[in-house]
């Protein structure tokens, strides 16, 4: 079995696969790993991975040390199974690469943008030949309520929850409609415009915020919440003899 361990900006995300399927997901602090010695406690782990976007404290890095497995750390200079044509990829954030050798594991031969919505929101490009060409970057939902709240000063900090209309009718629904509306065109203007590109482009959606939102470009859309596990699992078999 491989053990996946993410550590992202707001929660590590750990997973345990057999070959391409996962046993089982667990969500913990990306300060503590407290959980890690209970999974390999209870599962029979061949080889791990570690992926993360942030500078690791003592005790995280105390926690990964004590694995009793070959351990992957994820970088640059790790070989992929896809080629990357990112200009700076030591500044390329794991979890944009992962997401994309995710989804083209799934779709070998396809062009696919990959649409990860968590603390920011990304957009990747790989095409049908396994070459990713780059992405791009923009806020997060939570990031776009900060900001509106933050850099006023006036606006209040609303949550997403809450009545919506087609145009608000107080500063809070004004607030939410604006964010949640202007998210919504911001990802269907770009699904439109790689398919104008790339007419049988599939496009897969991940990542922690939601995309509830109603579109008539449904077709070859996949949603797919462990795309960003599945890809570190791939990444690590890949490199099954390098560990």
């Amino acid at each position: 079995m491989n053990l996946i361990i993410d550590i992202g900006n707001t929660v590590a995300k750990i997973a345990v696969f057999k070959d391409k399927d996962i046993v089982e997901v667990f969500y913990d602090s990306n300060q503590t790993l407290e959980s890690l010695p209970d999974i390999y406690a209870k599962y029979t782990v061949g080889k791990a991975i570690v992926a993360t976007v942030i500078d690791l404290n003592e005790k995280v890095l105390a926690q990964l040390a004590r694995l009793p497995v070959p351990v992957l750390w994820l970088n640059e200079k790790t070989p992929l199974p896809v080629e990357n044509l990112y200009e700076t990829p030591r500044t390329l954030g794991y979890d944009r690469m992962a997401a994309v050798v995710g989804a083209y594991e799934q779709f070998p031969g396809k062009n696919m943008l990959v649409i990860d919505a968590g603390t920011c929101i990304t957009y990747e490009f790989v095409d049908a030949a396994g070459r990713y060409h780059g992405g791009n970057i923009s806020p997060g939902v939570q990031m776009r309520f900060k900001a509106l709240h933050e850099f006023t000063g006036r606006l209040p900090l609303i949550s997403r929850e809450g009545r919506r209309l087609p145009l608000g009718k107080d500063t809070e629904t004004a607030i939410r409609e604006g964010v949640l509306k202007g998210l919504e065109y911001e990802i269907t203007g770009y699904i439109m415009a790689m398919k104008h590109k790339y007419p049988e482009l599939l496009v897969f959606l991940t990542g922690g915020d939601d995309f509830s939102f109603d579109t008539n470009l449904k077709s070859g859309i996949f949603a797919d919440r462990f795309l960003v596990l599945k890809g570190l699992n791939r990444i690590l078999n890949y490199n099954n003899d390098r560990i």
